[in-house]
C-alpha cells in the first residue's frame, strides 16, 4: 500500500498512526533517523484478515539482519515508535498491528470476528514475519543472516508464540515481560479490577502511592545486597 524513501532526521509520524497509540507511541515525531526506505502493506490470510504492516530499511550501512517489534496490550496500532532505535542501529524493522485497529486496552472487536482472533493470537506476526523477510530480501537483493524478535508484555507473549509454533522465523527472541497465558491472565486483571474498583471504599487513593512505595522500599530495597532506592 505504501513504497516511500525517507530523508534522515525527524519522521513525522502520520495522524492516522497516532491516533490508537498510547504513551511513547503518541509522539508526533521520531528523530534523529537515517534515511530508509518504509514499506506498508495488509495482509489477508483469511477473508476477515485485515493486518497492516510496515518494514523500515536503512538506504545505507544495513546491518545485514532483520528484527521485528512486537506490541502491547490488546495491539490496534503499529508500534512505529518502537520500530525507530532499531531502523538508527542498523537492522531492517518490522512490526505489525496484529489485524484491528484500537486502543489497546479496548477488546471489543474480538466480537462475532474469529479470524481476527486468530490473526492477534498468532496468525498476523507469522505472516508479517514472513513478508517482511520477502521485502527486506528483495530490496537489498539478499537475504538477512539473522532475523530477531523484540517485544515486551504482549511483544513478550508474541515472541514466545512464535517460538512455541513458529521457530523458524527467528534465530533468537528477545520475550521481555510476557503477557502470556492469555485467558488466565485477562481473567485476574478482571477479577483484580472487580475488588478495587467495584466498590469505591476498596480504591487505593493516590495520595497513598508515596507512602507505599516508601514502606515497600523500606522493608525490601536492601535485599539484594545494595540500598539504591530500585528493587
Amino acid at each position: 500500500t505504501l513504497a516511500q524513501s525517507v530523508s534522515a532526521g525527524t519522521f513525522t509520524v502520520p495522524a492516522e498512526s497516532r491516533r490508537f497509540q498510547r504513551g511513547r507511541g503518541a509522539a508526533p515525531e521520531i528523530p534523529n533517523l537515517p534515511a530508509f526506505c518504509r514499506v506498508a502493506a495488509t495482509l489477508t490470510p483469511s477473508p476477515d484478515s485485515n493486518i497492516k504492516i510496515e518494514v523500515w530499511m536503512p538506504a545505507a550501512n544495513w546491518n545485514g539482519k532483520f528484527m521485528a517489534v512486537g506490541n502491547g496490550g490488546f495491539s490496534g496500532a503499529i508500534p512505529l515508535f518502537a520500530m525507530g532505535p532499531m531502523l538508527s542501529r542498523g537492522y531492517a524493522v518490522a512490526a505489525t498491528d496484529t489485524g484491528h485497529e484500537g486502543n489497546g486496552a479496548d477488546a471489543s472487536w474480538v466480537m462475532g470476528h474469529p479470524e481476527k482472533q486468530i490473526d492477534f493470537g498468532y496468525r498476523a506476526v507469522h505472516e508479517m514475519t514472513l513478508r517482511a523477510k520477502q521485502i527486506v530480501s528483495g530490496f537489498y537483493t539478499t537475504a538477512p543472516r539473522f532475523a530477531y524478535w523484540n517485544g515486551c508484555s504482549s511483544g513478550g507473549k508474541q515472541g514466545l508464540k512464535e517460538a512455541q509454533q513458529f521457530p523458524q522465523d527467528y534465530d533468537g527472541i528477545i520475550a521481555g515481560a510476557p503477557a502470556h497465558y492469555w485467558t488466565h491472565l485477562m481473567a485476574q486483571i478482571l477479577s483484580v479490577a472487580q475488588a478495587v474498583r467495584k466498590d469505591p471504599a476498596s480504591q487505593i487513593p493516590q495520595t497513598k502511592y508515596a507512602a507505599i512505595h516508601s514502606a515497600v522500599l523500606a522493608q525490601c530495597d536492601a535485599l539484594d545486597g545494595v540500598k539504591d532506592g530500585l528493587l
